[in-house]
């Protein structure tokens, strides 16, 4: 087997991230929000006799944390902001044209006269 070697590189600007990168930046995500939750609430019981009004912002910090981890973790796939775009355009059809300036338009009782029907008459 021969390898093809062509000048071109092409790209796929359009492609989203594989589903098993998507869930690993996901679970990431959750796990440091759940660390971060996890460290407040060591600071809260730490500073809780020591810096009241600290230990009460970790201890909100740490009771809703979980709640927006969740919501992150859970958000789904990322929003692609420019697909390629896959339509199509129907062709476009030439539009009649207006009647001959020096003659009448045919009326619609007699038909069109054929040119080559014309020339056998002619003819014979």
């Amino acid at each position: 087997m021969r390898k093809q070697s062509s000048g071109q590189v092409f790209r796929i600007t359009g492609a989203r991230r594989s589903l098993d990168e998507d869930v690993r930046g996901r679970q990431r995500r959750y796990v440091i929000s759940m660390s971060i939750r996890t460290l407040s609430v060591i600071l809260t019981a730490v500073l809780w006799n020591v810096e009241r009004p600290v230990a009460i912002v970790t201890l909100a910090l740490g009771a809703l944390l979980p709640y927006v981890a969740v919501v992150f973790a859970n958000g789904g796939r990322e929003n692609v902001t420019s697909l390629p775009s896959t339509f199509v355009p129907a062709p476009s059809r030439p539009a009649l044209g207006a009647a001959p300036m020096g003659g009448s338009a045919p009326s619609a009782a007699e038909p069109p006269a054929d040119d080559h029907a014309a020339r056998l008459r002619e003819q014979g």
